[in-house]
Parts: structure tokens; C-alpha cells; sequence
């Protein structure tokens, strides 16, 4: 049975969500805390996240941003803001969905529904991504193109890791130093163009109907792909 992790500090809507999931037929659990959520996120190994954005102490984009750094598993945010740059906001951020308050519970167990059959990851057995001949292992931070492993930097790891779970979303440097160099980071954004040219070029015989790293002009860099295996 597929478990949701449900990050909601209010109860009442923490206690319906579950009620229905349970009756749509997966298990659930909840954490009123994010930082308690991503303390047992690699043990609980949950099907699908549902993560409110005002939570106390680690807001929901936090919690996302932790999420994303070592797991694909999908999330769908839950917020009362409703305004169109909000959801591309954290539509942009790596969330696979996006609900607004006061919703339908029907509504929310459809999308969780929606998103586990989109497979949207490109997962597949013992933690690892797939694109054709690409295989990221996620359990060891290691890539192998055509069974033979590369030798990257773990930051450029991260970053390969951050486009490839966002298959053909497009990320401006800002929104790519912050989710892989983190807010703190305070060097020159040419860092990222010097990290996509390292990528570019360990990816050199990856067929580009399986992917390929591209930049958009003025707009930004994606993994761009044809397939999600």
C-alpha cells in the first residue's frame, strides 16, 4: 500500500485529508512539523507528499527545497495563495502540484491520483533516475552514461540532479543557485554557466532524443527531453 505524507499544521484539515486518502485507498501520515517530516522522509519512503506553505518554524518552500535535495518523490503544495505568479513560483521550485484553500478533499485525493500515474520522475527501482542510456543513483550520488560512470563534483551532481527531476522546465540562474548553491550563496551566477558547460561536456554521447542539457536565450537552462522512462 502506497503511503502520502501529509505536512499540515492545522488538524481538522490534516484529520479530513487523511480520512479520504485512507478511503481512496493508501495509507497516510501526518506531521504538523516540516523538519519532523524530512527527519523520516528516507525511512517512511512516501508514495506522494501533500505540504502546506505556511507551516511553523520551516515554512513549506524550505521543506521543499530539503525535499528536493535528496528525493523524487512528488509534492504537491497546499496554500492559500491562489495568484497565478504563487503557483508558478512553486511550480518552478520542484512541486509537482499545486492546491489552493479551501479546497475539496475529492479534489485533493484526484490530483495525488493524477500525479502518482504521471510518474513524472523518471523513477524506477532502488532509488535511481532514468533517461535511456543516463542513470543517476540517488543512494550514491553516482551517473553512468552507457554502464560506465562519470566523474563529476557533487555540486554539479546536485545540479544534474535538480534539471533531470524537472524534466523540461526551464530554471534562469537565480532560481538554479538557489535551489543548489542555497540562498547564502554569494559568488558570481557565472558559476552556473561554468557547472552546465561541465555537464554539457560529461554528457557529450548521451542521444539527444534521450536528453540533453539546453540553454534558452535570455530565459534560462532545462533538461530537455523527448522520453521519461
Amino acid at each position: 500500500m502506497q503511503t502520502i505524507m501529509i505536512v499540515e499544521d492545522e488538524p481538522a484539515i490534516s484529520r479530513v485529508l487523511a480520512a479520504y486518502i485512507r478511503k481512496a485507498g493508501f495509507a497516510s501520515i501526518i506531521f504538523d512539523r516540516g523538519k519532523e517530516a524530512l527527519e523520516q522522509l528516507a525511512v517512511l519512503q512516501p508514495a506522494l507528499i501533500l505540504l502546506d506553505v505556511m507551516l511553523p518554524e520551516m515554512d513549506g518552500w524550505e521543506v521543499l527545497r530539503e525535499v528536493r535535495r535528496s528525493s523524487v518523490c512528488p509534492v504537491i503544495m497546499l496554500t492559500a495563495k491562489g495568484e497565478i505568479a504563487d503557483r508558478l513560483a512553486g511550480l518552478n521550485s520542484g512541486a509537482d502540484d499545486y492546491i489552493t484553500k479551501p479546497f475539496e478533499p475529492q479534489e485533493v485525493v484526484a490530483r495525488i491520483q493524477a500525479v502518482l500515474r504521471r510518474g513524472t520522475h523518471a523513477l524506477i527501482a532502488e532509488n535511481q533516475i532514468q533517461y535511456g542510456s543516463l542513470k543517476i543513483n540517488l543512494n550514491d550520488r553516482s551517473v553512468y552514461l552507457n554502464d560506465i560512470c562519470l566523474s563529476i563534483t557533487p555540486k554539479d551532481f546536485t545540479l544534474l540532479l535538480f534539471l533531470t527531476e524537472h524534466p523540461n522546465q526551464i530554471f534562469h540562474r537565480e532560481q538554479i543557485i538557489e535551489q543548489v548553491w542555497g540562498t547564502g550563496y554569494d559568488g558570481s551566477d557565472r558559476a552556473v554557466d561554468h557547472a552546465i558547460k561541465r555537464l554539457r561536456q560529461a554528457l557529450l554521447h548521451l542521444p539527444p532524443d534521450e536528453g540533453k542539457i539546453r540553454t534558452l536565450r535570455r530565459t534560462g537552462y532545462q533538461f530537455y527531453t523527448r522520453r521519461e522512462e
